[in-house]
């Protein structure tokens, strides 16, 4: 073998493992956190066009990490929501280290390997997008790749897929079908979530606007609270997301 060829191979295991090293855990990451926040970096909805176009994916998630929160969410749907696979990496490039998770529409193992690539720590899963085989050989396969999953339900009907062993168990409080928000449907559920005996770490999703209604949800056992558009509809979503934190601290 070539020097230069020799070279080449040991810079590639090097690569190989800061691929494969193990990532922040989401879930652990939400039980010690005292808010449990993940701030969403979103550029644009389905229902509301442009929430803030033209974003850095290598300013916005840094300085949401320097102003509290306990993980991120980064939209990597280019079609629906504006964002790419290159915005997490952006973001690691950038200095963070909070877990990230993956957040699209993921149906297929391809999209797991995706996520691996661009350095997420965890990947969402939705249980209206699969069946419950299909679901449990993606969990499967995430873990087996080192990705923690959150499988994000929506009705009383999809709570049984939290029987396949997710990592976190989401509960969206958007329809999907009107893209409607209601943030009782967590509490509807938590209580449900429960008897299905489900040792995941609880998330609520969506539509949460009020630092009251983060404490009301921990009230009912719910450790993760995925905020987007609340900090992204601003001039600077980090200081919302800073202002956030505080008056929920002073609740």
């Amino acid at each position: 073998m070539s020097d230069i060829l020799h070279d080449i191979i040991l810079h590639k295991h090097t690569e190989l493992e800061q691929l494969c090293a193990k990532k922040p855990s989401l879930r652990q990451a939400l039980l010690d956190s005292p808010t449990g926040i993940i701030a969403e970096f979103k550029r644009r909805s389905p229902s509301k066009g442009w929430i803030h176009e033209g974003v850095d994916a290598a300013v916005i998630p840094l300085s949401y990490q320097q102003s509290g929160a306990a993980a991120l969410s980064i939209l990597t749907d280019e079609h629906y929501f504006g964002g790419t696979d290159e915005d997490i990496r952006a973001a690691r490039r950038s200095g963070v280290t909070l877990p990230i998770l993956y957040k699209n529409f993921v149906i297929d193992e391809a999209q797991l390997y995706a996520a691996l690539y661009a350095g997420a720590s965890a990947v969402l899963l939705i249980a209206a997008c699969l069946t419950r085989q299909h679901c449990q050989q993606l969990i499967a396969h995430a873990h087996a790749l080192g990705l923690e999953v959150l499988l994000e339900m929506h009705s009383e009907q999809e709570l049984a897929y939290a029987e396949l062993g997710p990592d976190l168990c989401g509960i969206n409080n958007r329809n999907l079908g009107t893209f409607t928000t209601d943030v009782e449907n967590s509490f509807r559920l938590a209580d449900r979530l429960r008897e299905v005996g489900s040792a995941s770490v609880l998330v609520s999703e969506s539509g949460i606007s009020n630092p009251a209604t983060v404490a009301a949800l921990r009230q009912v056992g719910f450790r993760g609270f995925l905020i987007g558009e609340t900090f992204m509809k601003t001039a600077d979503p980090a200081a919302a997301l800073a202002s956030f934190i505080h008056q929920f601290q002073m609740l």
